[in-house]
């Protein structure tokens, strides 16, 4: 079992997106984008609030928005509301930074931090968690069609 030792309270994702911030912030922000490389979650974000809801309408997430910055950045709150064990752990902040850059390419830093009262999540957002779900959102963007 990975601890949180083993895992960082504060994990930093980069990746380039041939896309424009308008875009990215589209596709992080409106239901019909996430639920095509987010695990099938509809995520609504508005200026004050972070929702997300499965496949099947239970509620995966629900949250305060802490910086709502369109098109550059997004800050709220997560749970993992889909898992009982994950979902009783303190709330953890997720934050996506878009920076444009030349032809066409923005830079996505994903940082999801003050998982320290959150092992559990930590664990399980790391790695191929949160690089699968940036991989498809990447791949969606520069293709139109999800992994």
């Amino acid at each position: 079992m990975t601890t949180i030792t083993e895992v960082q309270a504060t994990q930093v994702y980069q990746l380039f997106i041939k896309a424009t911030p308008e875009q990215i912030w589209d596709a992080i922000t409106k239901p019909e984008f996430t639920e095509r490389y987010f695990h099938g979650a509809r995520h609504t974000v508005t200026p004050d609030h972070y929702m997300s809801h499965g496949p099947d309408g239970s509620v995966w997430g629900d949250a305060d928005v802490f910086d709502f910055d369109p098109p550059r950045k997004l800050s709220h709150g997560w749970r993992s509301l889909y898992s009982e064990e994950l979902g009783a752990e303190e709330e953890s902040r997720v934050t996506w930074e878009i920076e444009p850059g030349d032809d066409g390419v923005c830079l996505l830093t994903v940082v999801h931090d003050r998982l320290e009262g959150a092992p559990k999540t930590a664990a399980s957002v790391s790695g191929s968690g949160w690089m699968g779900v940036l991989s498809g959102l990447k791949t969606l963007l520069e293709t139109g069609e999800p992994l």
